[in-house]
C-alpha cells in the first residue's frame, strides 16, 4: 500500500479517504492521531492491523460537541461540567456507553473513551464527516507516540492509507480520567493535573 503525503489545506480529501474506509495519521493538539471512522467496522479491523494493536484494547473516540458525546454516552451532571470545563482540550474521559453504541468500538467494554480536541482543523474534518471519529495515538503498538509526521512514516509507512505532514502541538498525549464514581481516577497522566480539574469542579460548586 502506498501511504500518500497530504497538507493540511487537503482537508476534503482527507475525509473522502476516511469515508472510503481508509486510515489517516495526523498531527493533533497533543500527539498525532490515526483515524478511521467509528461506524465502519472494516476501517476499525483495518487500524488495528496497522498498529498492530491487542484486540482487548478500545479506541477514544474524538467528537466535535457536547451533543455527539450525549449520542454515545450516559452522563451525569458532574461529567457535563467537566465537559464544559476542559474540552476541548487534552483531556480523554471515560464514560458509561449507550447501549446501542457498538461493542466494537469499545472491544465489549460498557464504557467508552472520548475527547474534543482543541484543533480547528480536526474539529472541522469531523463537522465534514458528520460523525466522530476514533483516534488512538499514531504508531505500533508498544512503540512511544508519534510527534511528527516523518516519526509516523517510520513506524506506519506502507500500513496506512494517508498522513497529513506536519508536527503535533504536544509530545505528551491527553491525560484520561474516569469521573463517573465520586473518586476521579487517573487513568493516565498528561499535561492536564488531577489537582487543576479537582480545582475546577470546587470553583463550580461554590459558583451554584
Amino acid at each position: 500500500m502506498e501511504t500518500l503525503r497530504l497538507q493540511a489545506h487537503q482537508l476534503k480529501q482527507v475525509a473522502e479517504i476516511l469515508n472510503r474506509g481508509g486510515v489517516v495519521a495526523f498531527p493533533t493538539d497533543t500527539v498525532y492521531g490515526l483515524a478511521v471512522r467509528s461506524d465502519d467496522p472494516k476501517a476499525i479491523q483495518r487500524m488495528k492491523d496497522a498498529k498492530q494493536r491487542p484486540e482487548s484494547k478500545p479506541f477514544p473516540m474524538m467528537v466535535d460537541s457536547l451533543s455527539q458525546i450525549e449520542a454515545v454516552a450516559s452522563l451525569s451532571e458532574r461529567e457535563i461540567r467537566l465537559i464544559r470545563r476542559w474540552m476541548p482540550g487534552a483531556l480523554t474521559m471515560i464514560f458509561n456507553k449507550k447501549p446501542e453504541v457498538s461493542e466494537l468500538i469499545t472491544n465489549g467494554l460498557d464504557t467508552i473513551g472520548i475527547r474534543m480536541p482543541d484543533d480547528p482543523w480536526i474539529l472541522e474534518l469531523i463537522k465534514e464527516m458528520g460523525c466522530g471519529l476514533l483516534v488512538p495515538s499514531a504508531n505500533l503498538s508498544g512503540e512511544p507516540p508519534a510527534s511528527d509526521s516523518d516519526e509516523v512514516l517510520r513506524q506506519l509507512d506502507g500500513r496506512i492509507d494517508a498522513v497529513v505532514l506536519g508536527r503535533s502541538g504536544a509530545q505528551t498525549a491527553s491525560t484520561i480520567i474516569d469521573a463517573r464514581e465520586q473518586q476521579i481516577k487517573v487513568i493516565r497522566q498528561g499535561e492536564l493535573r488531577l489537582e487543576e480539574i479537582l480545582d475546577s469542579l470546587n470553583e463550580s460548586e461554590e459558583k451554584r
